[in-house]
């Protein structure tokens, strides 16, 4: 099995949304903010290849909004979910699995493209496409919290597809999977966000998602403004990162775009990073 870390691009969030009840003045020492009190944040998905297979984990928000979203959104840098595939060797058609962590658009939003006619259609036109079971009607029938989330021209297109699949299991840890990599139930941010732990190399690797977005939200109690269960959001964080220190598990982290891989330290103040690495360089591919 090989993994690569795919780049599908920048954008920017409101620190105060991205932080929730944590004042400005702690978070700003890890996340500084723009003018627009925007924070910078990466949609870092990961690939894997075993055998023939080609797993994509997330993939973005792609590009088919139009310009006042993306300003909105305060794009920046030049990455691409295409163009990082590509820099790796590989291309949208080869990939034969899309695994959805859950289906916000910054991590679903780039399996559906828009054609020059203007329909909507599969990026990966040969991949299967997994969602949690619960997590699909939780989408599609979304709550007033998550609504714009939840974009339809990103979620319905999957189903109309026919390559829609799902995964079905209570958790809190799914073990047989499709997969080669078992997967970590959490709710507190969404419903049924999948997060992919996996064995490499001798090391394990959790895909933190929303879990833990970036460096800055390592403290217990800095939990984001979007989750929907922000107390179950605490306790979940808490037994993750416990077991993960205790186990030497690396964080792969979707939304910082300075940190993508960290070990983790434990120091009087809580779990913290004790280092941070670029993938290719720690395992040398």
């Amino acid at each position: 099995m090989e993994l690569y870390p795919i780049e599908a691009g920048n954008f920017k969030l409101d620190g105060g949304a991205m932080f929730g009840v944590v004042p400005k003045t702690l978070w700003e020492k890890t996340n500084p903010a723009d003018d627009k009190n925007r924070i910078e944040m990466s949609t870092r998905s990961l690939l894997i290849e075993e055998g023939n297979r080609l797993i994509l984990i997330d993939t973005g928000m792609g590009n088919k909004q139009g310009d006042r979203f993306f300003e909105h959104y305060g794009l920046w840098g030049n990455f691409s979910l295409e163009k990082s595939l590509k820099e790796h060797g590989f291309h949208p058609d080869e990939i034969t699995d899309v695994f959805f962590t859950h289906l916000h658009f910054d991590h679903c939003g780039g399996a559906i493209q828009k054609s020059a006619s203007g329909l909507l259609q599969p990026a990966f036109k040969n991949a299967q496409f997994w969602v949690h079971k619960e997590h699909w009607k939780w989408a599609t029938t979304p709550n007033r919290r998550e609504k714009a989330s939840f974009l339809p021209e990103n979620i319905l297109p999957l189903e109309e597809s026919g390559q829609l699949r799902f995964i079905e299991g209570a958790g809190p840890l799914l073990t047989d999977t499709p997969f080669p990599f078992s997967i970590q139930l959490i709710n507190g941010h969404t419903e049924k966000q999948m997060l992919p732990l996996l064995n490499y190399k001798g090391h394990k690797i959790l895909y933190a998602a929303d879990l833990i977005p970036t460096v800055g939200h390592l403290p217990i109690p800095y939990i984001m403004g979007y989750d929907t269960r922000p107390l179950l959001s605490l306790q979940e964080k808490e037994s993750i990162l416990n077991h993960a220190y205790s186990e030497e598990v690396l964080l792969f982290l979707q939304h910082d775009p300075y940190h993508e891989l960290i070990s983790l330290q434990n120091t009087e103040k809580g779990i913290r990073m004790a280092n941070y690495f670029k993938f290719k360089a720690y395992f040398g591919h």
